[in-house]
């Protein structure tokens, strides 16, 4: 059974990822901050981790980095989880370590979906093309084709 590490701030965002994904056959670990999310990383050696950016103390790119960094945990994918499109677009564009930009609220048929190609149960690809469209309110929006 494939391992997700769930990293988010959110007690009711942890909670719902930990009882959906459980529901998928997914085993999962789950951190409220982002240095135990680390120490977890480095413990379990999940294969998949789902982060949230915005957090107290270390934020998500910071530990994106730390895990990036260390060659125990550098080829674990990791997929930001976040509501902040517009201002954390750039940083999603520049980071090679991302696999995958995930926005709240999420649709978790959406989510399984994902998360199934980039751990492997699809495995056609485990990267993913961002291209900007508009919305019929023409507001700019993230595409994420995977």
């Amino acid at each position: 059974m494939p391992k997700i590490l769930v990293i988010d701030d959110d007690v009711d965002m942890v909670d719902l990822l930990k009882i959906f994904l459980e529901e998928e056959g997914y085993t999962v670990i789950t951190s409220l901050s982002g240095k135990k999310g680390i120490d977890y990383a480095h413990k379990y050696q999940p294969d998949f981790i789902l982060l949230d950016i915005m957090m107290p103390e270390i934020d998500g790119w910071e530990v994106c980095r730390r895990l990036k960094a260390c060659s125990k945990t550098k080829d674990i994918p990791i997929a930001i989880i976040t509501a902040r499109i517009r201002s954390e677009e750039n940083k999603i564009v520049e980071t090679k370590s991302i696999v995958d930009y995930i926005t709240k609220p999420f649709n978790p048929i959406d989510l399984k979906m994902r998360i199934d190609k980039i751990i492997g149960k699809n495995p056609s690809s485990n990267c993913v093309n961002m291209t900007r469209t508009q919305n019929k309110d023409d507001r700019d929006i993230l595409c994420l084709e995977i």
